[in-house]
């Protein structure tokens, strides 16, 4: 899908939300109704023109079946109102109707789709941000999955993710200058958000070698460098930023190649949700925040809250998570009190200040809750 065309429609002010919907593949009710909010309860010319030429880049790069739901939905509502529909959108969703099988077939056999998630900085309080560029906007492409129940769930974009990187993108002297590792990374839209806020190493990691391939996709249509190893390459700068992506898998990972990565900052999106997962996701964190130390006799010594290098803080992990199933999360609790980690609700402290995905419907950021953990 194009970027918007800056000599358009598209590239006024009062349009950005339903742009923004439009490619992030909002259902088609929510960008509809967007639409129909900002032409102040009809679909104008202007408006159904922006919807027009977003759908034909739509279906030059791929979305064409979204492209069609949403013509026939403008259609209805448009005639429904006994108003006047363009006929550059007939004559579009015509075009739809008679390829219809043929994409309908492609759909079936190719369920990855492109979504451009948009975080919009508002004109006041944020604009001279550090995360925050001159456009006040930051525009993200990800392939993902449109099966996010059946298999495909690491290759989905899931609303602690989007929590995480408001998070990130929010409160970037958290993260500026800091080792970051994310676990169970998924689509890569954390890690992208730490890079763009300057994190002084970005460390991504799945147990899924499908999700992984997918998420180094991601990176590279986000411009971003990947490495699949920690070594620094021949010829590369000292401050170079890569992003490293590593096969990770919880029930695997042995603690002394764990506790090598040394973060200063552990991330997790969504990981609360298997009690299978949790003795294995926390052995993980506990030996991440558990970072040694190496003294000057060559001896090493675990780090806690009262042992920290040279004055630096304690590694802590931001984990965001929808509470789905009281028990699940009772259980997660009470391995964490067994492993002797702390655990605090941070969601009111640090809670986003702004919403940066203010056209996201879908995107209830009410449900999602921010803890932070750290060794005792």
């Amino acid at each position: 899908m194009a970027a918007a065309n800056e000599n358009s429609t598209e590239a006024e002010p009062q349009y950005l939300h339903v742009l923004s919907a439009f490619l992030a593949m909002e259902p088609v009710d929510s960008v509809i109704a967007l639409a129909r909010k900002c032409s102040g309860g009809s679909f104008t010319e202007s408006i159904q023109r922006l919807l027009w030429e977003t759908c034909v880049q739509a279906a030059a790069n791929g979305n064409s079946s979204y492209a069609k739901r949403l013509l026939k939905k403008l259609i209805n509502e448009v005639e429904l109102k006994k108003g006047e529909v363009l006929d550059e959108v007939y004559e579009e969703y015509a075009l739809h109707m008679s390829t219809a099988s043929k994409e309908d077939a492609l759909v079936k056999e190719n369920i990855r789709i492109t979504k451009f998630i948009s975080f919009l900085f508002p004109e006041v309080g944020l604009y001279k941000h550090p995360s925050c560029p001159s456009s006040r906007k930051l525009v993200v492409p990800l392939q993902c999955s449109l099966n996010m129940l059946e298999g495909d769930t690491g290759c989905s974009i899931w609303p602690s993710s989007l929590f995480l990187s408001e998070f990130v993108l929010s409160y970037p002297e958290l993260f500026t200058d800091k080792s970051c590792f994310e676990v169970g990374s998924g689509v890569g839209l954390v890690g992208i958000c730490l890079a763009h806020v300057k994190a002084k190493k970005v460390i991504l990691t799945d147990g899924d070698l499908l999700t992984l391939s997918n998420m180094k996709l991601n990176l590279e249509r986000n411009h971003l460098n990947y490495d699949d190893k920690l070594l620094k390459q021949p010829g590369e700068a000292e401050n170079t930023q890569r992003v490293k992506c590593i096969h990770l898998p919880w029930e695997t990972a042995s603690d002394s190649e764990v506790s090598e990565y040394r973060p200063d900052i552990v991330l997790g999106a969504d990981v609360i949700y298997d009690p299978a997962c949790f003795p294995h996701l926390l052995r993980v964190l506990v030996a991440l925040l558990r970072r040694p130390i190496k003294r000057d006799n060559g001896s090493f010594e675990t780090e806690n809250r009262a042992t920290t290098l040279q004055g630096r803080s304690p590694a802590v992990a931001y984990i965001a998570s929808v509470i789905r199933n009281a028990d699940t999360f009772n259980a997660f609790l009470t391995l964490v009190d067994q492993m002797n980690l702390s655990i605090t609700d941070l969601t009111e402290e640090l809670k986003p200040p702004y919403e940066l995905l203010p056209y996201m419907h879908s995107y209830d950021r009410s449900k999602v809750r921010l803890f932070s953990i750290s060794s005792r």
